[in-house]
């Protein structure tokens, strides 16, 4: 009887992931699957659910709508700011920078520069979007006391 997955388990998935019209936004690389410990947060919620329940050799689809992955876009996260803000770094449309805003440390992507205005978009890139993942269940264990004081994997018995 394999291990099913649940909260504190080691977790090792192969999965890719696409947009609604088949754009590949990412994939587990080079065969090596990713390892994570189930329920700390480590993935969008959305995907931790689909998981949930789930033992190994399971391959599944899920679709994941943005409200478990990363939000929906808001307009108010997209403001022009002067110029000047950047120093003398060069600005481009699709660049992105870290801003200290009221609610602190946020990552930025610039949508347009004018001569002395830049739109930046402060929503995540992927906001508002539908992720469909394809997900292999390789493998599901009893994390280590170790594992689980760390809050991460060990992988061939390495500590750090």
């Amino acid at each position: 009887m394999s291990e099913t997955i649940a909260q504190n388990k080691v977790v090792a998935i192969h999965y890719t992931v696409k947009t609604e019209d088949g754009q590949t936004l990412d994939q587990s690389k080079e065969g090596n699957p990713l390892s994570f410990i189930h329920g700390r947060g480590m993935l969008i919620p959305g995907l931790e659910n689909a998981l949930e329940g789930k033992a190994t050799g399971d391959s599944f689809t899920a679709e994941v709508k943005p409200e478990e992955a990363y939000g929906e876009r808001h307009d108010g996260l997209i403001q022009t700011v002067p110029r000047n803000l950047f120093g003398d770094n060069e600005v481009q449309p699709g660049m992105q920078f870290r801003a200290s805003t009221d609610q602190g440390e946020q990552s930025v992507v610039i949508v347009d520069v004018k001569d002395d205005e830049v739109t930046v978009d402060g929503n995540h890139p992927l906001a508002g979007v539908n992720l469909n993942f394809d997900v292999e269940v390789v493998e599901v264990r009893d994390a280590t006391e170790q594992e689980l004081e760390h809050g991460h994997v060990h992988t061939d018995g390495e500590d750090h």
